[in-house]
């Protein structure tokens, strides 16, 4: 059943610095409504994870507010977001009114336990209201990235790990077993690090067009790798927002960029 559009559905929402977002609506038509959570399934799959939240009843204000817990944590990816009027009934999507993100922005200044968890509220493309989740058993947060006209330098840190003496720097060529490790510095802490890799690290005895190495840290020789990326803030979508320059060397270009899912990549071609 495809859900109704009704443009006038709207929902202010805030966010904690737990990750706590509470929903606000008005005029909301039913006398049980609920909000609906559902789990963007991937092209040609049917949905199968959904949250219902009951709607309070209107305050003094006249608005009803709904509140999604840190806790049960949120499966990774995109929700869309919907009115019920009734449960059961037939589901309204809704359009994002105010959205306060200012705990977010500083976000990459506090610490993570395992595992790190990220939700972030957004518009989505044609202007409905989303919430994007992240779900890790740890996560290394990029931070700066500089490019010279010889390589590129990125500074991270680790959530949910630590970093030890045998740590590296993992780039695995896409769509291959090969990988490149680099040792990175480390600071005093155990928690950050950098890194800096240009053409030399970023050849391969295949050729081809074009070549995306995806950035990892091990943070010891025993331990699974940790995607790099930037989840911390309040930017949902990173990819187009974040652009950074390229570098020509030794007969290839080099990019830094964020993939979809906001996680660190270099192309070489």
């Amino acid at each position: 059943m495809s859900p109704q559009r009704d443009t006038r559905l709207r929902a202010d929402c805030a966010i904690d610095t737990d990750g706590r977002i509470t929903f606000r609506l008005s005029a909301t038509p039913g006398a049980h409504p609920q909000l609906l959570l559902r789990l963007r399934p991937k092209k040609g799959r049917p949905e199968t994870t959904r949250h219902v939240l009951d709607l309070e009843p209107a305050r003094a204000d006249g608005h009803r507010h709904a509140v999604l817990e840190p806790h049960p944590v949120l499966d990774e990816g995109r929700w869309d977001v919907y009115l019920l009027p009734e449960p059961g009934a037939e589901r309204r999507r809704l359009r994002p009114g105010l959205r306060d993100l200012r705990t977010l922005v500083d976000g990459h200044l506090r610490d993570r336990p395992s595992p790190v968890t990220v939700r972030i509220p957004y518009a989505t493309k044609d202007g409905f209201l989303a919430v994007r989740a992240w779900r890790r058993t740890a996560h290394a947060e990029a931070r700066a990235i500089d490019v010279t006209d010889r390589a590129v330098t990125v500074t991270a840190r680790l959530h949910g790990a630590e970093l030890r003496e045998d740590a590296t720097v993992r780039l695995r060529l896409r769509g291959t077993d090969t990988v490149r490790s680099l040792s990175p510095r480390i600071d005093d802490d155990g928690r950050g690090l950098s890194f800096t890799a240009g053409p030399g690290e970023l050849t391969d005895d295949g050729g081809g067009a074009a070549r995306i190495w995806d950035v990892f840290v091990r943070p010891t020789a025993e331990a699974p790798p940790i995607r790099v990326g930037r989840l911390l803030d309040d930017v949902a979508d990173r990819k187009h927002v974040y652009v950074y320059p390229a570098i020509e060397a030794d007969g290839s270009t080099l990019r830094p960029y964020y993939t979809v899912d906001n996680d660190l990549a270099i192309e070489v071609t």
